[in-house]
This record gives C-alpha cells, sequence and structure tokens, in this order.
C-alpha cells in the first residue's frame, strides 16, 4: 500500500509552486513552479492555483497508482486568520479577506489548510531541511518580501493574532524608506529582492563605476537581485559593495531575532542564498557585533537546504498537523 500524500501549494509574490509531499516528509512528486501574475486579479490565480494542484494529483495517480490524497496545504502571503483560512491583507498581491481555504477546498475537492507563506518555508527547513533537530528555529524568507517564521519549542508559532513572525516588518530605520505596507525603515525595504535591486539602480544613478548595466543590456529596469548577485561574483565593485550593505542590515534584523529568541539555528531561505559567502560572511560579523556573545556562540546562521520547495514541504507539514496526519 503506497504511503499517504498531502498536496503542498506555496504562493508567492513572484511564483506559484506545487507538489504533493509523502506524510513522512521523505519525497515529493510532481514539484512545478509558475508565475504568480499577481496583477491578472485573485480569482484567476485562485484558478491558476486549483489547476496546479490538480495537475499534480495526476501526476501522483500516474506514477503511484493508488496513493492516498490527504488533502492540500497552502501557504500564502499574510497577514492571515488561520482559523477561518482567510487571507487578511497581502501587500505585495493586492488581496484583502480572501477566503482562499475555502476556494482552495471547494476547487480541488480535498481539505485544505492555510497558513502564512513564510512560516511554511521556515516549518519545511526545519522538517525536511537546514534546521532539522532544532527545538528553537528562526527563518527569514527573502524573496519579493522578507517573512519569517518562528519554531519554539518544536512547534510553530503564530502569536496571539496569526501575525507572529513578520520579520520583513520590523523596524531597521525609524525614519527610513516607505514600506509597501505603509511603515518607514521595515528590513524589507531595504533587503527583500527588489530592495536590493534598488539600490543597485541608485548606486548607479549616483555615478558609481560598474559593470552592471552590460548585464541587462543597457536597460537598468531590469535589473534584478540576481543580477546583482551574479555581478558580485564576477567581482563588480558596486554590486559587492550593495552585497556587503544588504548584510549589514540583515546583521541588524537577525542580531535582534537572537537577543530576543536565541535560537540554535537561524535559517535564510531565498534567492538572497545566491550571493554565497559574500552575504553570508560579512552577516555572521554584523550579527556577531550587535548580539549578546553566548547568543551568537549558541546559533547557526546557515542558507536553506530546500531550495525552491521548503514552502511546498511546509504546507503539507501544516496540513498533517492541523489534521493530526
Amino acid at each position: 500500500m503506497p504511503h499517504p500524500y498531502v498536496l503542498g501549494i506555496d504562493l508567492g509574490g513572484t511564483n506559484l509552486v506545487a507538489g504533493a509531499v509523502r506524510a513522512d516528509g521523505r519525497k515529493v512528486v510532481g514539484l512545478r513552479s509558475e508565475p504568480t501574475r499577481a496583477e491578472r486579479g485573485a480569482e484567476k490565480v485562485v484558478r491558476r492555483i486549483v489547476a496546479m494542484a490538480k495537475a499534480v494529483r495526476s501526476q501522483l495517480r500516474r506514477e503511484l497508482p493508488g496513493a492516498e490524497l490527504l488533502g492540500v496545504g497552502v501557504g500564502a502571503p499574510g497577514p492571515l486568520d488561520t482559523a477561518r483560512g482567510v487571507v487578511l491583507l497581502t501587500p505585495n498581491l493586492g488581496w484583502v479577506d480572501m477566503p482562499l481555504r475555502e476556494l482552495v477546498a471547494e476547487g480541488t475537492g480535498l481539505p485544505a489548510e492555510l497558513d502564512n507563506d513564510a512560516n511554511c518555508a521556515v516549518l519545511g527547513e526545519w522538517w525536511q531541511g537546514a534546521a532539522r533537530g532544532a527545538r528553537h528555529a528562526i527563518g527569514l524568507t527573502i524573496g519579493t518580501g522578507i517573512g519569517g517564521g518562528l519554531i519554539l519549542d518544536g512547534r510553530l508559532y503564530h502569536g496571539a493574532s496569526d501575525v507572529a513572525g513578520e520579520i520583513g516588518h520590523t523596524t531597521i530605520d525609524t525614519e527610513g524608506r516607505r514600506c509597501k505596507c505603509g511603515n518607514y525603515g521595515c528590513l524589507e525595504a531595504y533587503a527583500s529582492g527588489p530592495a536590493i535591486a534598488l539600490r543597485a539602480v541608485e548606486a548607479l544613478g549616483a555615478g558609481g563605476p560598474s559593470l552592471l548595466p552590460s548585464y541587462v543590456g543597457g536597460d537598468l529596469g531590469r535589473i534584478t537581485a540576481q543580477t546583482v548577485y551574479q555581478a558580485a561574483h564576477d567581482g563588480d565593485e558596486l554590486a559587492l559593495e550593495v552585497v556587503r550593505e544588504t548584510a549589514k542590515f540583515l546583521g541588524a534584523g537577525v542580531g535582534n531575532l537572537i537577543n530576543v529568541f536565541n535560537p540554535e539555528v537561524v535559517v535564510i531561505c531565498g534567492g538572497v542564498t545566491l550571493a554565497g559567502e559574500r552575504l553570508f560572511l560579512p552577516l555572521e560579523r554584523e550579527v556577531a557585533r550587535r548580539a549578546f556573545r553566548p547568543a551568537v556562540q549558541a546559533c547557526r546562521i546557515v542558507p536553506g537546504e530546500l531550495t525552491g520547495s521548503a514552502g511546498v514541504y511546509g504546507a503539507a507539514r501544516v496540513f498533517l498537523d492541523r489534521r493530526g496526519g
């Protein structure tokens, strides 16, 4: 008899990722990714989530005839009301009061559960990735925005109203850049993917010499965080400086978290990990400068291991935890 599976759906500002995760976490089937295309409207995004879920289910049936599919776990940008399965607000998608759990359950014909997408990514890394075995772990997901998740005493921590872990919206500069959430000086406004690209373009506008424009045919609007990482890897000094600044911003945020929560592991997930040691070494130095030494000594800062699939694993685990699978 085949092992049971759970569909995991990771809804991000940039990409939709789906796959069927075995209930023991040891295998994923049918993993696929598509652009989210949020600008086309919430209804079309939900239809594509359902279509992807059905495609994964079909592949699972082909590869493992008779495999039981228990349900669907969905990770979505927050804030959320997980009890009602509602997306309350998503600055990067423009959704308000979206009953996503109900819509996915209706569209797939399967029971569904909903949690924050960053929570899911961190839970996935804790279950099957870089934070395996830790009792206390914190994760940051760096992409279109910056999310986070807290594993305390081996359990995902939601707080009093499901808002725990919104690390990207902690303030690192009280009079700093305006964030999409409406606040000023949020970590996300400095170290998310789009913010990294924006700071590079600003540096170019200030006259900094760089080969970055040659990577995008002279069209500065096409510069992304990945472009910056590639140029930094190739030794471009302006790109290296942007990466070093990013490490300082992240170091301030991570140092605060380490002082507050004293975790064993901090996992950094997302495309920013492509910067490699050029990011992680100055990040570790900045954390050591800002956080208490015993807390720093007890903590590893590591890149995520489940590149592209952490949120899928975590969403499936959310379903299992809530439904007793």
